[in-house]
């Protein structure tokens, strides 16, 4: 399997930052031992492609580091060029991995699925939106390209959402937390929202139920799966209570579902906030591993 990592580049947090920035490395490094996974620098999305998403005067505001102070707060990360630098490698990375997933079935970006940018602005640790960028590239040679989105992130994808709000061939189906952030949502095509501390046997059986419905709905040629980390019970930020093998059995479901009905797959890592960070690490080298299977 191929994939594509944004490591190279780093930026400045201030200390004790909820942002886990240095899992990407750790994952990149794991998954670096795998014989089955191809690893690969991630470009830098253009920012004519990052326009397919988003809107002019977001996109000088932040090029120009003239983020408003709110703005900022939204983000929940402080400004640099480093930090655009990256977001735009996060962004090529899916585009690539998208590329190689229509080409080979299955690829992914380690890291990725920043779900919570909008149009005009960024939000919740995402500068950019991926996902949208990619399917909005994609759609250039592609024009009639069908996209189901599989976001098992514990947050909803808002900002994914709204882009995809009046596109008809765009599918979205979300499993989240309930009482977590987004706290204004915005609706899904599909939709679970679970209870603080779900554990394993009805978080599986909820995805278990609703893949298979969003499959035959989205009738997709291409999936973007956010397999967060952040279910996982040890999360800081999730309130779920899903085990690491429960994690590793949803994974392999949507690997199995997605192959079973021969749609091809993009896998973004997404969010995952565990203390201590390794177990985050694990996680993401096990959806990885799954996939490259």
């Amino acid at each position: 399997m191929r994939a594509f990592a944004h490591d190279v580049v780093s930026y400045p947090l201030p200390p004790g930052h909820r942002f886990p920035l240095r899992k990407y490395a750790l994952v990149r490094a794991a998954a670096a031992s795998d014989p089955r996974i191809a690893l690969g620098d991630a470009r830098a999305a253009s920012w004519d492609e990052l326009g397919l998403a988003h809107t002019g005067p977001y996109l000088e505001r932040v090029r120009a580091g003239a983020l408003s102070r709110r703005e900022e707060l939204a983000l929940g990360l402080p400004w640099s060029e480093r930090l655009v630098e990256r977001a735009r490698r996060a962004v090529g990375a899916t585009v690539q991995a998208a590329e190689a997933a229509l080409a080979d079935s299955v690829a992914a970006n380690v890291g990725g699925g920043t779900h919570h940018a909008f149009a005009d602005s960024g939000r919740g640790f995402c500068v950019f939106n991926d996902v949208v960028v990619a399917t909005r590239l994609l759609r250039r040679d592609r024009p009639r390209l069908r996209v189901l989105v599989v976001d098992l992130d514990v947050h909803q994808g808002d900002g994914t959402h709204a882009a995809f709000l009046e596109d008809p061939a765009a599918f979205t189906l979300s499993v989240n937390g309930f009482r977590n952030y987004p706290f204004r949502r915005v609706p899904g095509d599909l939709e679970a929202d679970l209870g603080d501390g779900t554990a394993d046997e009805e978080y599986l059986d909820r995805v278990d139920r609703l893949l298979p419905q969003a499959i035959a709905r989205a009738r997709a040629d291409i999936a973007f799966y956010l397999a967060g980390a952040d279910p996982f019970a040890g999360d800081r930020l999730g309130r779920l209570a899903v085990s690491k093998a429960g994690l590793a059995a949803r994974d392999r479901l949507v690997r199995d579902r997605l192959a079973a009905a021969g749609v091809p797959v993009c896998v973004t890592l997404a969010g995952g906030y565990a203390e201590p960070i390794e177990d985050t690490v694990d996680i993401n080298v096990e959806s990885l591993r799954a996939f490259a299977a």
